[in-house]
């Protein structure tokens, strides 16, 4: 019986040494790692039974875009974010002068339509006039009739002049005045007083009225909105005037008390999101709003809060009876 050769045994013992190798790595690396601690605590339930939901604060006016009523280039730009405005004060102003242009040339078609109007009501005086004379006459004979004719025609014929006359001055002064109107919308006001939230306004934009993003928003921050999304799997255990605490995001130490505003009864998709890897996004929620003063912590419009609201039990809910 042949020995084995040498080279025989190399193969199977560097396998060998390879298997072990890796079973010593596989070792050393299957360590548990301590879980990382999250880099704010969440904040706890207030209450012993409680609704909860994601909150965006919001103006309490609400976030108003304001918009420009007509096209142009921005010319001037009256405010900064942050400044708080009063109700009626300029924001930006459109480019005046293809305006100013056509109320100048508005203003002119209005003086010749009431130079018309005089030259009309001057001809119905004449008509008028002539007309008189040959009714004031002693004998009708004195004048045919076709002549009577003739002069009233001429009469009839001048008050209509002057009616066009005058119908074409007022169409004159309604186009002025639409023109002042236009020229007028030209400076964009606040509609109420509040704060400058966003100013996208920039001097030598072209604006379209509709298109893009709003050039301003606006409202009143002095008191401020949280808007909640409940869940409507949770709907029915929220009652209108529950008590809410509302948690600054990020740290939950801080909180403020807030009071029930209203309910906008109408469930529509979720659309303010967390984040959270396990949050669900195919729902939808009723959203309720509740106010709270804006110097009880640092916040600004637009972030997320965590809204506590106190509920009704769910164990309180009856099962519907079978029926026999």
């Amino acid at each position: 019986m042949n020995k084995p050769r040498f080279s025989q045994w190399i193969v199977p013992a560097l396998a060998g040494v390879g298997l072990s190798a890796m079973l010593m790595t596989v070792a050393a690396g299957d360590k548990t790692f301590p879980v990382a601690a999250p880099l704010a605590q969440p904040a706890r339930p207030p209450f012993a039974d409680t609704v909860s939901g994601a909150g965006l604060v919001e103006a309490s006016t609400q976030n108003l875009a304001v918009a420009a009523p007509l096209a142009g280039v921005i010319t001037r730009v009256h405010v900064v974010a942050g400044q708080q405005v009063a109700a009626g004060a300029p924001l930006f102003t459109l480019d005046e002068k293809p305006l100013a242009a056509d109320i100048a040339a508005r203003g002119a078609n209005v003086q010749v339509a009431d130079a018309r109007v005089s030259e009309a009501e001057a001809q119905r005086a004449e008509a008028d006039e002539q007309l008189a004379k040959v009714r004031s006459l002693a004998d009708p004979r004195a004048v045919s009739r076709e002549e009577i004719v003739r002069r009233e025609t001429a009469a009839h014929a001048a008050a209509s002049r002057l009616k066009m006359a005058q119908a074409a001055l007022a169409q004159a002064r309604a186009q002025l005045k639409q023109a002042q109107v236009d020229y007028d919308r030209l400076t964009v006001r606040a509609p109420v007083a509040g704060e400058v939230l966003q100013l996208n306004a920039r001097l030598g934009e072209y604006l379209r009225p509709g298109e893009g993003t709003p050039p301003v928003i606006l409202g009143d921050t002095r008191t401020l909105h949280v808007r909640v999304d409940v869940d409507e799997a949770d709907a029915w255990r929220f009652k209108p005037g529950a008590r809410a605490i509302a948690y600054l995001r990020g740290n939950a130490a801080i909180s403020v008390p807030t009071t029930f505003v209203r309910i906008e009864p109408y469930v529509t998709p979720k659309k303010s999101l967390t984040g959270a890897s396990t949050e669900r996004v195919d729902t939808r929620v009723l959203q309720v709003l509740f106010a709270f003063d804006r110097a009880a912590l640092p916040i600004f419009v637009g972030q997320q809060m965590d809204v506590f609201i106190e509920a009704t039990a769910a164990a309180g809910a009856q099962p519907p009876k079978p029926q026999s």
